[in-house]
């Protein structure tokens, strides 16, 4: 195991711990579901089959490279040519226009907020946006075009009214300890919101399809919990959020599935072959994955 001091898998021994004692898993049934990561060639991955949720257990990259950025300088396997800039501003979009009624007039924080591309998006329309992040060139370049950009929760020095977390959770090794944390800074009787998203454990092309090199690309060590909705809503609640919806969101349609199951590698949503997705194919293909609960993303919204 690469990088796995004693430190590292200490933080993230609460991972199993915690999935099996709020129901999201029961250890008498979890599997080994690969015996490696796509960067990592000696590291298990569990499944419950029964709740499909996914995880790493007593592994940590540690915090250094988030700080450092070390694993963005490194192309992932299949992915040398797929850019970051177009999923970026697309994110980002979708995420401030369906939002944006929580967002207009509050005081928000994006937690793990990166380059800030939906901090800036979100300026127009939010009273103050703050930005949480490690990474020390994203943090060092935020501050310095004015938006207040920190490596901790309590370094903001108020109440915030929203709390946004992008494809962030999933990296966490402690999330209950963050998620009572974020909860405590948000404004409470039900006023603070939380909005959270994550990879789908239900991913069409790996629960149904069962497509190796999907499954072989998805898989990261950096990835510790691939949530169900069910798993989500637990986790939660355990950490005293109220009124929790959780719905479906497919990032990546039907070009970059007809792209996997014919060539077996991403980036079909960049290429010649999306000028097929018109609105209507984009939306009749996301509903017929909300059928079946197999949208490759979902988002919970709660309160406090």
């Amino acid at each position: 195991m690469t990088n796995g001091d004693s430190e590292s898998r200490s933080k993230n021994s609460a991972i199993r711990k915690t999935l099996n004692r709020i129901g999201a898993i029961s250890n008498d049934r979890v599997e080994i579901f690969s015996l490696r990561t796509r960067d990592n060639s000696n590291l298990n991955v569990f499944r419950d089959p029964l709740s499909k949720v996914i995880f790493i257990e007593d592994y940590y990259v540690g915090d250094d490279e988030y700080e450092s950025g070390k694993y963005r300088e490194t192309p992932k396997l299949l992915t040398k040519a797929v850019g970051r800039d177009f999923e970026d501003v697309t994110d980002s979009e979708r995420r401030f226009n369906s939002y944006r009624q929580f967002l207009t007039g509050k005081v928000i924080c994006d937690f793990g907020c990166g380059a800030g591309s939906f901090l800036k998006r979100s300026q127009s329309a939010a009273t103050n946006v703050y930005g949480v992040e490690l990474q020390q060139g994203f943090l060092d370049d935020l501050n310095s075009v004015g938006i207040e950009c920190h490596t901790s929760l309590q370094e903001i020095d108020r109440e915030l009214d929203v709390i946004t977390l992008f494809h962030c959770l999933e990296h966490l090794p402690d999330p209950t300890s963050i998620l009572k944390v974020i909860h405590q800074k948000l404004k409470q009787e039900g006023i603070g919101i939380l909005i959270v998203e994550v990879p789908h454990a239900r991913d069409f092309l790996i629960d149904h399809l069962e497509i190796s090199e999907f499954i072989e690309f998805t898989l990261w060590s950096q990835h510790l919990i691939l949530h169900t909705r069910e798993s989500l809503r637990l986790l939660l609640a355990d950490a005293g959020f109220k009124n929790i919806i959780i719905e479906g969101v497919q990032r990546y349609n039907f070009a970059n599935h007809l792209n996997w199951l014919a060539k077996k590698t991403p980036g079909g949503h960049r290429s010649l072959l999306s000028i097929i997705e018109t609105p209507e194919l984009i939306s009749s293909y996301k509903n017929a994955l909300l059928k079946i609960d197999s949208t490759d993303t979902i988002v919970a919204i709660a309160n406090t």
